[in-house]
């Protein structure tokens, strides 16, 4: 069955779907009204769902044959940026913005759902739909997962939309995102006048050290094979120019691909910290959070994904793109069974949908949208009818 015929009969939907969710765009764990509109569109296909997370849902599509479950995931929150896009359909919630296409991810989601009903009693076993909150806060597939979601799933898909042109995708297997921690570094020394630091315990001269060598442990301590990202984006030191600064505070980003490369620099950026404190005799506390881990394409149902991808967009349009050092919280889902995550393309210049996510400007080519609907619908049938 090739879906890229079928998904003609609801592309009107999808567009109209997603323009409703760019124009009510709602944050992280926030999303109520875009749940009880998710909800709407389910009740009107007969699928049945139940309320997980905070804002959270998960639908099923019940085949009429035994087999396995296959989900399917599209996250469906926004962030808090002022659009700048121009589109007819822009944001009427001030300050929030559907700056990363989960609005994109939603419709194609409720399409493959509109597309996957109309056929279930061929459907041999389950499809289930995750609409998962808060991915820009990295918490929501956790909570999904936590709430048994991810319960009986054999396995997981889940696509984002990237400035690739459109009518071309990247399916890779192995790893595709990084994971990212924050690490926050706090420096305590004893305050005193300008004029006489010898008499106090300065902070912005080790904290200024500690940035310096920061890079100098990737090279010294870390394959360089394996990529690493450390970026000290907050630098917070002092009150005046003539008071030595009893307190330096750093917040520290950290993007990584592999476990053993992660705990390496945990431990030497510590050690790090601990040494200069002992220096300068002052105090250091590190705080480690982690964000969410790396992202790992499954053999197997990367090769069933291109596969499928094949059907939808034709041959030699898989791009084999670069592994990408931004996060998601997919792989959380990927902890509890194999998965794939797929990059589609929306860019074309003439309709000026040529930027990243998140930025001021962003937009879609409304045409990969029926794409998108199409491979999530075609994934799932291709893996549940997948006899190997």
């Amino acid at each position: 069955m090739n879906f890229i015929d079928k998904v003609k009969d609801v592309e009107e939907k999808i567009i109209e779907n997603r323009r409703h969710l760019h124009e009510n765009p709602e944050l992280s764990s926030q999303e109520f009204e875009t749940q009880n509109y998710i909800m709407k569109q389910l009740d009107e296909l007969g699928i049945p769902y139940e309320k997980v997370g905070t804002t959270s849902l998960v639908g099923h599509i019940k085949g009429g044959k035994p087999g396995k479950t296959v989900a399917l995931r599209a996250d469906i929150d926004a962030l808090p940026i002022i659009e700048q896009s121009g589109a007819s359909y822009s944001s009427k919630n001030e300050g929030v913005m559907h700056a990363c296409g989960h609005d994109g991810h939603t419709a194609m989601l409720l399409g493959a759902a509109r597309m996957l009903v109309g056929i279930k009693d061929k459907i041999p076993g389950e499809v289930r739909l995750f609409f998962q909150e808060a991915e820009e806060t990295f918490s929501g597939a956790k909570k999904v997962v936590a709430d048994g979601g991810m319960d009986g799933v054999d396995a997981v898909f889940g696509i984002h939309g990237m400035p690739i042109e459109t009518g071309h995708y990247d399916m890779v297997p192995g790893y595709r995102m990084a994971g990212c921690d924050t690490i926050y570094v706090k420096f305590e020394g004893v305050s005193g006048h300008g004029s006489s630091p010898h008499l106090a315990k300065d902070t912005v001269l080790p904290a200024a050290e500690f940035v310096t060598q920061l890079n100098g442990m990737i090279t010294k301590f870390v394959n360089s094979q394996s990529p690493l990202v450390l970026t000290v984006g907050k630098f917070v030191g002092g009150t005046k120019a003539n008071v030595i600064s009893k307190y330096t505070k750093l917040d520290i980003s950290m993007r990584y691909l592999e476990e053993d490369t992660r705990k390496v620099i945990h431990e030497k950026l510590k050690d790090l910290a601990e040494g200069l404190a002992k220096i300068y005799d002052i105090s250091v506390d590190v705080e480690i959070e982690e964000s969410t881990i790396s992202l790992n394409n499954d053999t197997e149902i990367a090769e069933i994904a291109d596969k499928a991808a094949i059907k939808v967009f034709g041959s030699d349009k898989n791009v084999q793109g670069p592994i990408l050092m931004g996060s998601e919280d997919m792989p959380y889902y990927f902890q509890e069974a194999p998965g794939a995550y797929a990059m589609v393309g929306y860019l074309n210049r003439e309709k000026d949908t040529i930027y990243f996510p998140h930025h001021e400007k962003f937009n879609i080519d409304e045409d990969y949208l029926k794409l998108g609907a199409a491979y999530h619908a075609q994934f799932a049938w291709d893996y549940l009818n997948n006899n190997d």
